[in-house]
């Protein structure tokens, strides 16, 4: 078993927290437990003079993915999954949109890592119950049988329709800490989720990370069984 360090973070809340978007602080709680991958949502460069997308891609490493939900001439709005491991194939970005509500998209792609090539899936479903159970499956559909990591911002709350039953078919471990509001976290809303195969450890958050966002971030310890 090979142990590798995921974090998922909704950046959300930084211009309402704080108007000036301290990016430094939000690089600050990166640097501070140097995951390994990293899966971000709602990064937001509307309205701005410098670029969020490419100072939080510096911290991490040299291997990046952007899945922006929304370009606009004033900037861009959506996730990214960074990596300090190497892509062994393209990375996918997956429409999983549903009806005519928010643009919601899917990154999958494999890393090389030291226990050897692992899937990683990041994503941002949608605010509905049955948004996200559609989206759900479509997550499904991206899960490898083995060494998968599934990671981000759910916003799943209800046990009906839920993506934790839909998800608990191919990634039966998750995390299942409180996550939001970051003030007094009361749902579970950003998850790590991994095969069988792939054990969480340690699992915790960071309550310094409230002063950026209204979501805290999850990290976690993850023994990778090795292989090729």
């Amino acid at each position: 078993m090979v142990p590798v360090r995921f974090m998922t973070w909704n950046v959300h809340g930084t211009f309402n927290l704080n108007p000036k978007f301290d990016l430094e602080g939000v690089c600050s709680i990166l640097r501070k437990w140097a995951p390994d991958v990293v899966a971000l949502q709602e990064v937001d460069s509307r309205s701005r003079s410098d670029d969020p997308f490419g100072k939080l891609a510096s911290v991490i490493g040299d291997h990046r993915v952007h899945a922006k939900s929304i370009v606009t001439e004033d900037g861009d709005y959506g996730q990214m999954l960074l990596s300090r491991f190497p892509f062994c194939s393209v990375p996918e970005i997956v429409d999983v949109s549903y009806r005519e509500r928010e643009p919601r998209r899917a990154i999958a792609t494999d890393l090389l890592t030291p226990a050897g090539d692992v899937r990683v899936v990041a994503t941002h479903l949608g605010l509905s119950i049955h948004e996200r159970y559609a989206q759900a499956r479509s997550l499904v559909s991206l899960v490898r049988p083995a060494r998968t990591v599934v990671l981000g911002d759910f916003n799943d709350w209800f046990w009906v329709r839920s993506v934790r039953r839909v998800l608990a078919q191919v990634c039966p471990n998750r995390s299942r800490l409180r996550t939001f509001p970051s003030r007094l976290p009361l749902m579970r809303l950003d998850r790590i989720y991994a095969t069988r195969d792939s054990r969480i450890g340690k699992v915790w958050t960071d309550e310094a990370a409230r002063a950026y966002s209204d979501h805290l971030p999850v990290i976690a310890d993850i023994e990778i069984a090795a292989g090729s």
